[in-house]
């Protein structure tokens, strides 16, 4: 082999070996250079938001949806013929019992009962006719029997026309507001058409529909409260309670009666029923904060004095403007109101007081 070949392939191998070590040097700076990967930040414990509280007692209310109803409403019907000659009322006035609502013309009824009086009076001067002759024994017992008949039947015809003469003048039952008027002067009322409605809106009445479960917890008698639309609140009490459901819905209808006076709370308005109950601690939160179970169990997430988080089924009692009364925790308690969703029951975690954003230190809780 030639000199110079050799020389040549000396060159390429040392050549190679060169790049090669080269290469292996950059890619062991590359691995040193990599920061080790902190292992401890997968141990440590989440951090969650808590705060401690105390239970208040609360009323353990039941609150039922309706609306208000007239303690009374009544359509008012003629009972009699003939033309209205006077309309006495107006609608939504105010009347009392035996007010006139409509007056009817008399026509013939004056006279018919004039006739009867007079029948009467002839009648009644027979009888005694015929008692003073059967006296003597000129007259029979039967005689004297069908005089007095005939008293009677007279007597009847002059209750008769008076009555006739009487349902010409339509008066209110009862002490209400007229709600409506059916009858003008000139129209002509039969017997049964309706004249007016009355309603009478004191006391008012409030009607909802009680569950199963509430019912057993309800007597008539007992308090009650309504509440309208626009916040007023009337104080009451439950006067009728059901005591068959309704076939469809399969609850129970219950009345509260309030005083009403003025009639100024009108029929139709929709109504919360309060019934409040015996009180019960309780702890008012933000709904937020409430946890779900794969079960369907409502609860909340809490902490431990050992800052291990523990899960408590509630029972919601009650919502107002502040957030949802909730009973079934322990008098004193810590809520985790921020980062719940995100740990489990068991599980250790750093807390946080959400006030001052202070850590808690474990075994400061009680």
């Amino acid at each position: 082999m030639k000199r110079s070949y050799i020389i040549s392939l000396l060159l390429a191998v040392a050549a190679i070996a060169w790049v090669a070590s080269g290469q292996l040097n950059g890619a062991e700076e590359q691995v040193a250079k990599k920061p080790p990967a902190d292992l401890s930040v997968a141990g440590r414990p989440a951090k969650v938001r808590v705060r401690t509280q105390d239970a208040v007692a609360r009323s353990n209310s039941t609150l039922l949806r309706g609306d208000t109803q007239a303690e009374r409403s009544v359509d008012i019907k003629s009972e009699a013929r003939g033309r209205v000659i006077e309309v006495a009322v107006e609608k939504g006035s105010r009347v009392k019992a035996g007010d006139v609502i409509v007056r009817l013309a008399p026509e013939y009824r004056p006279a018919r009962l004039q006739k009867a009086k007079a029948l009467l009076r002839q009648r009644e001067i027979e009888y005694e006719a015929a008692a003073k002759l059967a006296k003597k024994g000129f007259r029979a017992e039967t005689n004297l029997a069908e005089a007095k008949a005939e008293v009677e039947a007279a007597a009847a015809e002059v209750e008769e026309a008076e009555v006739a003469l009487a349902n010409l003048v339509i008066t209110a039952p009862f002490d209400g507001v007229v709600d409506d008027r059916q009858m003008e002067v000139g129209d002509f009322a039969d017997i049964g058409d309706i004249v007016a409605r009355i309603v009478d809106l004191d006391p008012i009445l409030a009607v909802g529909f009680a569950s199963q479960r509430d019912i057993s917890q309800l007597e008539v008698g007992d308090p009650g409260r309504i509440r309208l639309v626009g916040g007023q609140e009337l104080e009451g009490r439950v006067r009728f309670l059901s005591a068959v459901a309704d076939p469809e819905t399969r609850t129970f209808r219950l009345e509260i009666e309030a005083e009403n006076p003025g009639s100024q709370i009108p029929d139709g308005l929709i109504a919360e029923l309060i019934l409040p109950s015996e009180e019960t601690p309780a702890h008012r939160v933000s709904p937020a904060i409430l946890s779900l179970t794969d079960e369907g169990t409502v609860g909340v997430k809490t902490l431990s004095a050992n800052h291990r988080v523990e899960f408590h089924p509630v029972r919601i009692i009650g919502e107002d403007s502040g957030g949802v009364w909730l009973a079934g925790l322990p008098e004193r308690v810590t809520l985790i109101t921020v980062g719940q969703d995100y740990v489990t029951p068991g599980q250790l975690v750093d807390a946080v007081d959400e006030a001052t954003l202070e850590p808690v230190q474990r075994g400061a809780l009680k």
